[in-house]
């Protein structure tokens, strides 16, 4: 099977490349293709000839979506749509990512698949939007994955680095720490993501629509930064802090659990998000 990668140097990027199953992976460089050009979209598929098209790279730096939203729905809506109808074209699958932060966490139990979405911000909006976007242009060859929360080893550049390694790092300068406690969420490890998602991409179940893909599990990230210190044994003092869901003027889902239902009717599931953390850090 061929496999055409976009966004291989980020957290997913790096850890489909690691987990490759033996697929012959073409991963172009930004440089190589940029999603933004609809000419560089048709001419890399029409090049390689895919069997699916994994598309990781995202505008997910959420403060910059609200004052720049146009850059995010370039990269979030537009470009996506011209990859699904790029691979409509060529008959190949297109697998996109998407995440919680379509919902606006106005519930207590984690989001199916087929919850409606309420985001609450540009980079909520702008990645339903994506969705809507691929799901309308090529219904029979998209595949949306949401997901929640990564960290990987390939870290977040967009964001000085991944949560989990600016906690350790925060351990080292800062004796005592604010985190908040007033959002509920699924961290998930971009080692147990990326071997789900190889699974699902050759499942023999597998149909257009969306999935949704997370460890097991909830937490805020009071409670996540508690347990990396315990798992690192670190002693750093962590307080918990409700911001009520802001971010500044920009607001968050309170609750933005997600339930990978359809992909456990299909006999795949993460790891409880603790196991993934110990994974993480070692200590597994």
């Amino acid at each position: 099977m061929k496999v055409l990668l976009i966004g291989k140097t980020g957290q997913l990027g790096g850890d489909l490349i690691r987990n490759n199953p033996g697929y012959d992976i073409i991963a172009p460089s930004r440089d190589e293709l940029d999603i933004g050009n609809r000419e560089e979209i048709d001419a890399a598929i029409d090049g390689c000839r895919p069997d699916i098209v994994i598309n990781t790279a995202a505008f997910h730096n959420l403060l910059l979506c609200e004052t720049d939203p146009e850059s995010a729905f370039r990269v979030n809506c537009t470009a996506v749509r011209n990859l699904a109808l790029a691979c409509r074209k060529a008959k190949a699958f297109l697998v996109n990512f998407s995440t919680d932060y379509v919902f606006g966490g106005d519930q207590c139990i984690p989001y199916v698949e087929d919850d409606r979405p309420q985001p609450l911000q540009m980079y909520g909006i702008s990645r339903v939007a994506g969705e809507y976007a691929a799901l309308a242009s090529a219904p029979e060859h998209t595949v949306i994955i949401r997901t929640c929360g990564l960290y990987g080893r390939s870290g977040a550049q967009s964001k000085g680095g991944n949560f989990v390694d600016k906690r350790l790092q925060d351990a080292e300068n800062c004796p005592v720490l604010e985190m908040g406690c007033d959002q509920l969420v699924s961290p998930t490890s971009t080692d147990d993501l990326s071997r789900a998602v190889w699974r699902l991409a050759v499942h023999p179940e597998l149909k257009s629509g969306v999935y949704h893909l997370v460890n097991q599990g909830e937490c805020t990230w009071y409670e996540f930064t508690k347990a990396i210190y315990e798992i690192a044994g670190f002693s750093a003092l962590v307080r918990p802090v409700d911001r009520g869901g802001m971010s500044g003027n920009m607001r968050r889902p309170l609750y933005s659990v997600l339930a990978n239902t359809k992909a456990r009717g299909m006999g795949i599931t993460l790891p409880h998000w603790r196991d993934g953390l110990k994974q993480y850090l070692g200590a597994a």
